[in-house]
């Protein structure tokens, strides 16, 4: 959803990053990191993707244990409303190994308030304790939404 030729992410924001240290400052960089233009009828949101990995000592998290965290922690903290969906990650652990594994990835789009900021560091925090999981892959991104009716 972002303007074509825009900066966008991590490699965006360090040269604009770069370019402010060096004077020269362009248009895209102040459009990409100041906020996201919307078109009519479109609402600036934030979109986050979680991304849940199953691996953990002894064995895996089953499908019904991954429903059974969805409908207890997660909708209960998210009641307006998430996607989830199945997928296979690839990720270096703590112990420099690359691991491959099932996971589960939960997106949310939401306004930028703190109940949800906080609802989603709880969700993180409660899926790390009760499936022993090293960490949670979050990223947050800037956004324009609108519901077609």
């Amino acid at each position: 959803m972002r303007a074509v030729g825009r900066m966008s992410g991590f490699l965006g924001s360090m040269v604009c990053l770069a370019l402010a240290a060096g004077v020269l400052v362009l248009p895209a960089c102040s459009l990409g990191m100041a906020g996201q233009r919307c078109r009519a009828g479109e609402q600036r949101v934030v979109d986050e993707m979680l991304y849940f990995g199953t691996a953990r000592p002894g064995g895996t998290v089953g499908a019904d244990e991954w429903r059974a965290f969805v409908d207890e922690e997660i909708a209960k903290r998210l009641p307006d409303g998430f996607t989830t969906w199945d997928a296979l990650g690839q990720s270096r652990g703590a112990t420099g190994n690359v691991e491959r594994e099932d996971s589960h990835v939960l997106q949310v789009i939401h306004a930028h308030d703190a109940s949800t900021e906080r609802a989603l560091d709880e969700v993180v925090a409660l899926y790390r304790k009760r499936f022993a999981q090293e960490s949670v892959l979050r990223v947050r991104s800037r956004a324009c939404a609108s519901i077609g009716r």
